[in-house]
């Protein structure tokens, strides 16, 4: 993981990261060079199928058909995911506003069983049953998949932590609508809470970045 450097120069102050550069310009200031992050690889995990969840959130026809990404990288990723973890009998829970409940996705729709709660905030956490619903089937350790990264996703593992709860965000299963703003959705991820720079599989009470495919359950 490439770290934070500051360089002040006379016009203001860069973020040097490593990895692509983005620009910025204030009103009557010269142009400010950003450059993202270097985010660490996927790594393979291996999850108790009794204490993991699978918390998918907004995979929901009003906002996935009008996100490219969501409809060509997401979804089949989540499809195989959710395929193998519903074999396995792991724990499936949604989140979404009011409005989008009955909008979810064929693909990815909920079944009899599963846990659903309607969020107001970005945290699916927040004033929800979801930590109590959880926690009532044993759940430690939860994989969250969902539109956007930088948003709901990167909000929701916040309060997962929170909570003492593990995370596991397959990259394959969330994006945001370019890849600057995805990029920091990541490393906000890897640096909220109990932090996890060096994306160390399955850090208690933190985010680790996995792919759908290096997800197994035993």
């Amino acid at each position: 993981m490439t770290l934070f450097r500051a360089v002040l120069l006379t016009s203001g102050l860069v973020l040097v990261v490593g990895g692509a550069a983005a620009q910025t310009q204030s009103a009557g200031k010269p142009m400010l060079t950003l450059q993202m992050p270097a985010l660490p690889d996927p790594v393979p995990v291996t999850l108790k199928t009794a204490a993991t969840g699978l918390l998918v959130l907004d995979y929901v026809d009003p906002i996935c058909k009008s996100q490219p990404k969501c409809m060509s990288q997401m979804l089949p990723a989540l499809t195989a995911l959710m395929g193998r973890a519903r074999k396995a009998g792991v724990v499936v829970a949604y989140g979404t506003r009011q409005p989008n409940m009955s909008k979810w996705l064929p693909e990815v729709a909920p079944v009899a069983g599963d846990i659903k709660i309607e969020n107001t905030a970005q945290d699916r956490f927040y004033n929800t049953d979801l930590d109590k619903a959880l926690k009532a089937k044993g759940v430690g350790t939860i994989i969250i998949a969902g539109w956007k990264v930088s948003g709901s996703v990167a909000y929701t593992t916040v309060g997962a932590s929170l909570r003492d709860f593990t995370t596991v965000v397959p990259m394959d299963t969330t994006a945001a609508a370019n890849d600057y703003e995805t990029t920091i959705g990541f490393f906000n991820i890897l640096n909220q809470g109990n932090s996890n720079l060096a994306n160390e599989p399955l850090k208690a009470k933190a985010s680790t970045l996995s792919r759908s495919d290096l997800i197994n359950f035993q």
